[in-house]
């Protein structure tokens, strides 16, 4: 029962039985696979399931002398705890070695946003006279508009824009579909690009990709997520925007403007595809400080 035989079948496990993305898995993969190095360093005989508490520790104590932040040490404990879990599940184990482990403190960091001004001026700077300019601001339109991970907007399907009834049906995590909103200037350069500029490309003959993903690179392939990335790296620094701006910092700033203007939660959380509306509430911080604006500049007595 070596570390390369479990590995492989928590692999298999996480895509079948937990229907994860591949990024997810592959996130996962490599928390296992950090526990893994150490372990074969300092106990080359340890298996997977005699992996105790103890040694656990000594692991996050090495990772935390490493220079590793709290976040990402978080992150590599939760990717163990999911892998001894399916252990578990799997009855090679009797007790959960991570069962008494805690993870590092960590502060509830809040979403950088851009204000509806700042966004008006990126959207302003893109050139629309190319087919790059014309894609572009298609691809940020729907960001905004929808709220969109990074990963679903690249592989946001042809057939699942519905103009007739300005919706996208949206695959998330887990392979979870939802129906979003799409808003009106969305659809107006989502249309323009799709009839006028999408497909034109040099590239012959054309790519399978054309005939199915919305948003393509100049060879008629989908668009891979560090493209879009670095599309929006690019745009904020031709501005001269002093934020470190993502494809995420769309999505949160979605979210946050929607709450501002008086959104249910509920109604948000839907359209963010959350689990749990806990994960929503973060956006209400924006919320809770106007209020307490309001208090200090117009209660008599704050």
């Amino acid at each position: 029962m070596n570390w390369e035989m479990q590995m492989r079948h928590f692999n298999n496990y996480l895509k079948l039985e937990r229907s994860l993305s591949e990024n997810s898995v592959e996130a996962y993969l490599h928390d296992v696979a950090m526990l893994q190095q150490f372990i074969t360093m300092k106990y080359p005989q340890v298996t997977p399931v005699q992996v105790t508490t103890k040694l656990l520790q000594e692991f996050l104590q090495y990772i935390n002398e490493l220079g590793m932040s709290a976040y990402s040490q978080a992150r590599i404990l939760s990717g163990i705890k999911a892998f001894y879990k399916y252990l578990l599940f799997e009855e090679l184990l009797e007790n959960d070695p991570t069962a008494l482990i805690e993870g590092p403190k960590l502060g509830r960091k809040l979403p950088d946003t851009l204000s509806y001004p700042e966004i008006e001026t990126l959207f302003n700077a893109i050139d629309l006279s190319t087919p790059e300019g014309a894609r572009n601001r298609a691809m940020l339109e729907v960001l905004y508009s929808s709220g969109l991970r990074v990963s679903e907007l690249v592989d946001l399907k042809l057939n699942n824009i519905y103009f007739d009834i300005n919706f996208l049906r949206v695959v998330g995590k887990g392979n979870k579909e939802r129906l979003v909103p799409i808003g009106r200037d969305a659809v107006k350069f989502t249309k323009i690009y799709i009839d006028e500029i999408r497909g034109k490309h040099p590239h012959k003959p054309p790519h399978k990709d054309s005939s199915v993903y919305v948003f393509l690179n100049r060879h008629g392939k989908k668009l891979t997520r560090v493209m879009v990335f670095t599309i929006i790296k690019n745009l904020a620094l031709s501005i001269g925007l002093n934020k470190t701006v993502s494809p995420h910092t769309f999505r949160h700033s979605f979210a946050t403007h929607l709450i501002e203007g008086g959104a249910d939660l509920r109604a948000v959380q839907e359209m963010l595809g959350h689990e749990s509306i806990t994960t929503t509430e973060i956006y209400t911080h924006l919320d809770r400080d106007y209020l307490r604006q309001v208090i200090q500049e117009f209660h008599p007595r704050s």
